[in-house]
């Protein structure tokens, strides 16, 4: 069987007449993966925060139907010609399951959120770096169309700091809605985690912006 060189074919081969697309320089090939980053980030914060409503959906549902029953008993034992003695709580395996499996979402959820804040340290790491190249007050190109490099730093500040409070009232919820006995705080709760009002509804229009201003995203 004959053998293909690659030398002879990479010697007779016409040069590319397409132009070549800019390089871009370490800083913005930075930005660019970390505007990748934020995408992948938020997009599993989401499907976090579904998954745990779910998981908290039935902690509450439990913990009603644990008090219906519990008003029922002590019904029973109020209309009882004697007084027997009241039954001790029974464990309920299911709810133990539930807890533990909310309380995993939140540690996936922390993780997500301290990676947020390693993207916007590494951000503000990368102003300080052009900043000390070109000097303070020195109007530098954008990196990619309209955006100056410190723009990037404050959208991910402000992303990065709507999902640390958010994920501070979640780990509120995690600890107090299964033992919460007030049913219209743990409704409180359930609606809080589902809509969460911490994360602005601006959050999304920033991350369209960036993924565009980066090239991901098509005009």
């Amino acid at each position: 069987m004959a053998s293909i060189s690659l030398f002879s074919h990479t010697a007779k081969s016409p040069p590319d007449s397409t132009p070549r697309r800019p390089v871009l320089s370490v800083s913005a090939r930075k930005i660019k993966d970390n505007a990748a980053d934020w995408h992948n980030l938020m997009m599993k914060w989401e499907r976090l925060n579904d998954n745990g409503f779910t998981t908290a959906n039935k902690i509450v549902n439990m913990r009603i139907s644990e008090q219906f029953q519990d008003n029922k008993l002590e019904i029973a034992c109020d209309n009882s010609a004697t007084e027997p003695e009241k039954p001790t709580p029974k464990y309920n395996e299911e709810l133990d399951n539930c807890c533990a499996e909310l309380l995993e979402t939140l540690k996936h959820m922390t993780k997500i959120q301290l990676k947020m804040e390693k993207l916007t340290s590494t951000t503000k790491a990368i102003c300080d770096l052009e900043t000390f190249h070109h000097g303070a007050g020195n109007c530098t190109a954008p990196f990619f169309h309209t955006w100056p490099t410190p723009y990037f730093y404050e959208v991910s500040l402000k992303l990065s700091e709507m999902y640390k409070k958010e994920l501070q009232l979640k780990q509120t919820i995690v600890q107090d809605i299964a033992h919460s006995a007030d049913q219209d705080l743990m409704m409180v709760y359930l609606s809080s985690w589902l809509y969460q009002p911490y994360i602005e509804n601006s959050n999304m229009l920033l991350l369209e912006a960036m993924l565009l201003e980066t090239g991901h995203r098509q005009c």
